[in-house]
């Protein structure tokens, strides 16, 4: 076998120089922007509105806040607003609405998960705390809107089927309310982000709305256990509607309740930016 020759001296000489000049830069004739958190809820509010998770948690909300709404101020009277609050039929279609934001909060962050497409997500935005901070933002401000028009229409229609039968503001429990559920939706994004896992963070969401409402009733049956169960009964989830919506003004409007949980979400949304940062995709 004939061994290779080595190159003749003009071939080496011909050969490219690949080496860069000292001194010299490479400019890409792309323009490059910096990225900023502006990118990353563009991002996001592309996905929500493209995916039919979104259009159909949404709609089934919006159907039972209003719907259920509106069969209710159909059935009631004048004198039953003399001093309620005409968005009180709303609180009816919240009870199961509620579930909705829910499940849409797991979906925005744990359907990346089990598509895969987080990988992408976070090659493209290698800064992840600004894509769960972008995911947080867009699905509160997407929830909180929803649920405050939801609310406020019932208010509106009750308002015309009763005209001028109560005197009571109504505003505010169309803030809280919305807000409420909002942050149970905001507090499910977070437990979803944790657990990375829609069937589980779905569960356990449905656990921490449930339970507390009740295992009141068999908590007061014992005497030692009877103040655990009359606090978990106070601030369980329907009852913290309730007094939002003043359907029991003794115990105060919901601000101690508005406030509970919105520590308990400042909290999960703490751990799941911290886990976010410590563990693989």
């Amino acid at each position: 076998m004939s061994t290779p020759q080595p190159p003749m001296p003009q071939q080496a000489a011909a050969a490219p120089n690949w080496q860069a000049a000292p001194g010299a830069s490479y400019t890409s004739p792309i323009p490059v922007t910096r990225t900023h958190i502006g990118h990353a809820l563009t991002s996001e509010w592309t996905k929500i509105k493209s995916v039919r998770s979104t259009m159909w948690t949404l709609g089934i909300f919006l159907l039972l806040v209003i719907g259920i709404g509106f069969l209710v101020a159909a059935q009631t009277t004048n004198e039953d607003f003399s001093d309620v609050p005409y968005t009180i039929p709303a609180f009816f279609g919240l009870m199961l609405g509620q579930i909705c934001l829910i499940t849409l909060g797991v979906l925005v962050v744990s359907s990346e998960y089990g598509t895969g497409m987080i990988r992408t997500t976070f090659t493209a935005s290698p800064q992840r705390h600004r894509v769960l901070a972008a995911k947080l933002i867009i699905f509160f401000a997407v929830a909180f809107v929803v649920s405050a028009f939801s609310i406020a229409l019932v208010g509106m229609m009750t308002s015309g089927m009763h005209g001028g039968s109560s005197d009571v503001s109504w505003g505010g429990s169309v803030i809280m309310g919305a807000l409420y559920v909002s942050l149970l939706g905001a507090l499910a994004l977070a437990v979803g982000s944790m657990l990375r896992h829609s069937a589980g963070a779905i569960t356990t969401m449905l656990g921490v709305v449930l339970v507390p409402a009740i295992m009141p009733a068999f908590l007061m049956m014992s005497d030692s256990m009877r103040t655990i169960g009359e606090k978990m009964q106070e601030y369980n989830a329907p009852n913290a509607l309730a007094r939002i919506f003043q359907l029991d003004t003794e115990s105060g409007h919901g601000g101690a309740q508005l406030g509970l949980l919105a520590g308990v979400t400042a909290a999960a949304i703490i751990g799941a930016f911290v886990l976010l940062e410590r563990r693989d995709v």
